[in-house]
């Protein structure tokens, strides 16, 4: 009899033990799954528009109201790569409000890929200006032997509908086309996007299908620079040559091909505040917008530094814009989709410092 009462009390200490193991296992689970589960995510930001996907959006104010020309992006099913083959849009919407954070008006397709007599596949950002009368609509889209190329199309109405010349801008190449005014009515169109923008693969105006797939692989030479053009004063074609933006440090060198948080991938934008040109661009695979200062609409431009934080997805192209007084900036992310080729647009107020800095713009926080 003793010998089983010792038998019954083992096995209950060894069940007591068993249970109490599980237990502990039981709440380190549960204490690991809990912080492994996502923070909730708060943006600085929310969408302008969700019934559609928007990104890279030009900004501008046309008779007195706000209108956004943004890329259209869709769900095409193509495989996602290093060259953006995966961003395959084929048209243009417009968008308008009356102010910041307003009512936005889609106002439908303002140009479609099949009406563009050369192009054919991948309408990337586009930007938009006004003079004379007509409203022009500038754009990147791979020709028909799959080399980028920046056409423009024409309006007599800000929202389009769109007509596009028959062939692209001569002398023009790659990507993310924006055009900038200045106070004397001279307008000039900067450009160009290393990696799927091609630009690593143009060299003495000619294109090497079979160049790099990503820079141009001199890494301690400087850095494949953004181009600037002046346009004719009918805004359809170049007058004169495309230059580099001359794009330096404080010391006045060149950024060089491996510093990837501070020279040109794309999205390039030009503001002019307080007399001084304000060159801005996305760093591409390190996820910043940097921003240079000049006295000269070609530069050269001194790099200041970053002036907004990554956003949620893997591309960032901005406009910024003053409006009434105060200075905007329109971005997007990828809040609504959660995937990169399916962004959508926001907008958030920039802040220049009182030296001509700009202020830090954090778009999210987890």
């Amino acid at each position: 009899m003793i010998n089983e009462l010792k038998k019954i009390t083992l096995f209950s200490s060894i069940m007591g033990m068993a249970i109490a193991s599980s237990c502990q296992q039981a709440n380190q689970k549960t204490e690991k799954e809990t912080a492994n589960t996502p923070k909730k995510t708060s943006y600085l930001s929310q969408p302008i528009i969700s019934k559609i996907y928007t990104a890279d959006p030009s900004a501008h104010v046309f008779n007195g109201k706000i209108y956004v020309y943004p890329s259209h992006d869709i769900e095409t099913g193509t495989p996602e790569n290093d060259n953006g083959d995966h961003f395959d849009m084929r048209d243009y919407h417009i968008l308008s409000m009356d102010s910041v954070n307003g009512k936005v008006t889609d106002h439908g397709v303002a140009l479609s890929i099949k009406d563009i007599p050369w192009a054919g596949r991948q309408l990337w950002a586009p930007d938009a200006a006004f003079k004379n009368g007509t409203y022009y609509l500038y754009f990147p889209v791979k020709d028909k032997s799959d080399v980028f190329r920046i056409g423009v199309a024409t309006s007599k109405n800000p929202a389009g509908p769109f007509k596009a010349e028959p062939e692209p801008i001569k002398g023009s190449f790659s990507i993310d086309p924006a055009v900038f005014t200045d106070t004397d009515g001279a307008s000039y169109m900067y450009f160009g996007g290393i990696w799927g923008g091609q630009l690593q693969r143009w060299n003495n105006g000619k294109y090497d299908a079979n160049g790099s797939k990503t820079d141009s692989q001199k890494e301690n030479e400087p850095a494949l620079s953004a181009k600037v053009a002046k346009l004719s004063s009918d805004m359809l074609s170049f007058d004169g040559e495309v230059k580099d933006v001359q794009l330096v440090d404080k010391q006045g060198k060149a950024l060089l091909t491996n510093d990837h948080d501070r020279r040109f991938f794309e999205g390039a934008w030009m503001h002019k505040f307080n007399g001084k040109y304000y060159f801005t661009y996305s760093t591409g695979d390190t996820h910043y917008l940097a921003y240079a200062i000049g006295d000269k609409p070609y530069g050269p431009f001194v790099y200041e530094g970053t002036f907004m934080k990554p956003v949620q997805g893997w591309t960032t192209h901005h406009s910024i814009l003053e409006i009434k007084g105060k200075w905007y900036i329109f971005y997007h992310d990828t809040q609504l989709s959660g995937k990169t080729h399916l962004r959508n647009v926001k907008v958030t107020e920039l802040k220049h410092n009182a030296d001509g800095t700009i202020e830090m713009i954090e778009p999210w926080v987890q």
